[in-house]
């Protein structure tokens, strides 16, 4: 696909067909194996729809018609070139139930879903959902939000901790792994935040459940280790520096 200037329309059968090409059955049973779900799957690599992503360039109406094809690599690059300040809550709630696979749930929420006005107030909303992956788009919000919203005050994340400790007994795979993501990401943070996820971390380790005691001891684990503890402090020490200048 050559570089597509913003001026020549482009339709999403166009983009459709240029992703089958890339498409392959040997792609498909690597994604199956990793427990993507490719029922409606091309069969592509990342790097090449990260590319068709940046050449089709930022586009909310061409991403809604993308996602409505219901093509999973398609809903990739839905993500990838939607724009934030124009995606609504309504959109939100529609995407996020058609959430079937891992890689494009927390693609979305790297892409997109993080850089919205609603990121926040989904967290909370999405956390109490029942359904699997909806429940981890919350937790991989944090995950993304903690890594990547550095305006945000540490104080403010730490609104985050009851919800890890209320879902650390959710024993679906999809949903503990993300909890545990969630509570290393902030715990990673800073070394504040360091502190609070080892201690919630430690709470988590006596609740009575498999599921519990795997995020804790898994976290717990990263947590403390000394590399992280030295670049936590190193970066601790050039923020301090950075506020006496």
């Amino acid at each position: 696909m050559k570089k597509i200037e913003q001026s020549k329309k482009i339709t999403v059968a166009e983009i459709i067909n240029e992703l089958r090409k890339h498409g392959s059955k040997r792609n498909l049973e690597g994604m199956a194996r990793f427990g993507i779900n490719v029922e409606k799957a091309i069969g592509m690599n990342s790097t090449v729809i990260k590319n068709i992503a940046k050449k089709i360039g930022k586009n909310h109406e061409i991403a809604q018609e993308l996602w409505a094809s219901g093509y999973h690599e398609a809903r990739h690059v839905a993500a990838m070139i939607d724009e934030p300040d124009k995606v609504t809550n309504s959109q939100m709630n529609k995407w996020v139930k058609d959430f079937k696979s891992w890689d494009l749930c927390d693609g979305t929420c790297l892409y997109l879903f993080r850089s919205t006005k609603c990121a926040y107030d989904k967290v909370f909303e999405w956390a109490e959902r029942k359904e699997e992956f909806v429940r981890r788009t919350a937790f991989s919000l944090i995950a993304y939000l903690s890594v990547h919203d550095k305006k945000k005050d540490d104080k403010e994340f730490l609104d985050f901790f009851p919800l890890i400790i209320k879902h650390s007994v959710d024993e679906r795979n999809f949903v503990k792994k993300a909890v545990n993501w969630a509570l290393r990401q902030l715990g990673k943070r800073n070394l504040f935040l360091n502190r609070e996820a080892i201690k919630v971390a430690e709470k988590i380790s006596v609740i009575d459940s498999k599921s519990a005691r795997w995020i804790a001891n898994d976290a717990l684990r990263e947590l403390k280790d000394e590399k992280i503890l030295s670049r936590l402090e190193k970066k601790s020490k050039q923020t301090k520096s950075a506020k006496t200048k």
